[in-house]
């Protein structure tokens, strides 16, 4: 079955789970209209479901590859980013002085979901010049802001992330690139950087380089980090890419999937840069971009679970396997198959509301720059991150087990899915260092952030006892036993929280998810498929929350109290 944008899905959560209305409410983002938004969702439906779908197996059957220095890409992968360029979907948020539309983050997360469901290989190089475009937006100077938005918000030229090195993984001050003033006013960066995403491109006509580098005399760690932009052609006069840059392409990994986004390394040989912000200030100009994109990779997840969820229920429908409780139609009918099929398409649902809850957190605090809602989107970042990846990974799997043998044998296409969305847990920071961000910065206010979402949870179950008397009660409960959990996690030192963070954070992701699906099922009137839905992650997911908080409070003495040589015994 090919991929369908669930264009309706998006209409319901924004209009009655998240509130995109009181984003649309401000005068920042007045122009967002409902029938703005619901022009942006079909068109983008559209793409997905006519020119990207089409694109997910052939990007995973005909890799990316090196050819004499230059990187080809899989086939249709041009056309397909030229239709995302042209259409605007790379600049759907970003500001209208330098040609974006400035329409809310809301609208641009629906969005990626929709293509990471349909491709997720090519979807991942708008994400990254979309974090690009952010990052310079905020901590470049005038001169680069004039002359890279415009070519980055068309679509031109494409913007990716230097963070890695081979001895500089998630402890990013480890690295060694050295950037050394010129007398112009650039630097020559110098050094080698793994794992870069869209590294290249053959369709490309240019592309920019963020990348993290040390000064001759930066102190150590990451105090001493700065960021330069380093264009793969040098910009001529006229702003047009000139001169090829002392950057280049080693080589492309060779990966459990995403065959289709090419994976590169990185060769910078006293390449020309410019510095983006201050000197030695480069990692809090990255996050920017890091966080602008662990909410797209959240939904990356999140649009894979998607499309996997929808061969699977495909497949099950047409099956055929003895008698079921519904007759002799598809295995669709087998209560096993039911469980599986209904608990995916509740744990989509519930990770996508908790994505957008807090792109709306974000645009809200955009419009408004009021600090809680700031600091509601900084919390909610890592669970969408996160949780997003997680679902994406459980109901791929879960997919490749509806199809039985056949999803075992690749022409299918289901265990592409399992294979593309398994790195999204992985990069834009692993998740448990997700979880530990929630457990230690996100829980450095003292628990004002946590407090106000449990109390909005417990105001959703009390608003429910009406019509779900049963489902707001065990709503309710959760939210206290994960209040204590909190209140425990902050008298404790950092590696007892820790040591509990991966388990805290899915409880929180829980019991969230409950609460949007209570929601849910309340806007549609107490009574069809939403409250059914409400009741299969209530009654049969929430639950988890009690064993993920007993293992989030264990601490961490019983993981030390075994020894280097009692691990490999």
């Amino acid at each position: 079955m090919a991929y369908r944008a669930p264009v309706a899905e998006f209409q319901f959560i924004l209009d009655h789970v998240v509130r995109l209305g009181d984003v649309v409410a401000t005068d920042r983002f007045s122009e967002a209209t409902p029938d703005v938004t619901g022009a942006i969702l079909d068109g983008a439906g559209r793409l997905c479901d006519e020119v990207l779908a089409p694109l997910q197996r052939p990007g995973d059957l005909h890799p990316a590859r090196l050819e004499n220095g230059v990187v080809r890409t899989s086939p249709g992968y041009a056309e397909g980013y030229r239709a995302i360029a042209e259409g605007g979907w790379v600049a759907l948020s970003a500001p209208a002085e330098h040609g974006g539309m400035g329409l809310p983050t809301t609208l641009s997360t629906a969005v990626n979901d929709m293509m990471s469901g349909a491709c997720l290989s090519l979807q991942l190089n708008p994400l990254l010049t979309q974090g690009q475009i952010e990052a310079l937006s905020h901590h470049a100077s005038d001169e680069i802001r004039a002359l890279y938005l415009p070519k980055l918000i068309a679509g031109d030229w494409s913007g990716t992330m230097n963070l890695t090195e081979p001895q500089a993984g998630s402890d990013v001050g480890a690295l060694k690139t050295r950037a050394v003033p010129n007398d112009d006013g650039t630097y020559a960066v110098t050094g080698q950087k793994i794992y870069i995403t869209w590294g290249d491109a053959d369709f490309m006509e240019n592309v920019v380089h963020l990348v993290l580098a040390r000064l001759p005399d930066a102190p150590a760690g990451t105090r001493g980090i700065s960021l330069f932009l380093v264009p793969r052609n040098l910009p001529d006069a006229e702003g047009r890419p000139g001169v090829a840059n002392r950057v280049k392409v080693v080589s492309l990994e060779h990966k459990l999937g995403l065959h289709g986004s090419p994976t590169a390394v990185m060769d910078f040989d006293g390449a020309t840069g410019w510095m983006v912000g201050e000197p030695n200030k480069g990692m809090a100009a990255m996050f920017t971009m890091m966080n602008n994109a662990r909410l797209g990779v959240g939904v990356q997840g999140v649009g894979v679970a998607e499309a996997a969820f929808q061969q699977a229920l495909a497949y099950a429908a047409e099956r055929r396997q003895g008698p079921t409780p519904l007759g002799d139609g598809g295995i669709v009918g087998h209560a096993d198959v039911r469980r599986m099929l209904a608990g995916m398409k509740a744990e989509i649902f519930a990770a996508r509301a908790i994505a957008l809850s807090c792109a709306v957190a974000a645009d809200m605090g955009t419009a408004t720059g009021e600090a809680d809602w700031t600091a509601r989107a900084a919390f909610l970042t890592p669970i969408a991150k996160a949780w997003g990846t997680e679902v994406g990974m459980e109901v791929a799997q879960q997919g490749v087990q509806v199809h039985g043998g056949m999803g075992f044998i690749e022409e299918t296409g289901a265990a592409q899915y399992l294979r593309d969305v398994r790195v999204t847990a992985i990069y834009e920071g692993t998740n448990g260092i997700q979880a530990m961000d929630l457990v230690g910065r996100k829980l450095a206010d003292g628990g004002d952030v946590a407090w106000r979402l449990l109390e909005e949870v417990e105001q959703t179950a009390e608003a429910a006892r009406g019509a779900f008397p049963d489902l707001a009660v065990e709503v309710w409960t959760a939210a206290e036993a994960l209040r204590d959990a909190t209140e425990w996690m902050l008298t404790r030192e950092m590696t007892d929280r820790f040591a509990g963070a991966v388990p805290f954070l899915r409880a929180w992701a829980r019991v969230l998810g409950a609460q949007l699906h209570l929601a849910a099922a309340l806007a549609e009137g107490g009574s069809g498929p939403r409250s059914a839905l409400a009741r299969v992650f209530i009654r049969r997911l929430l639950p988890e929350h009690v064993s993920a908080l007993a293992a989030a409070r264990a601490g961490a003495d019983d993981l030390y109290a075994l020894s280097d040589a009692d691990l490999g015994a």
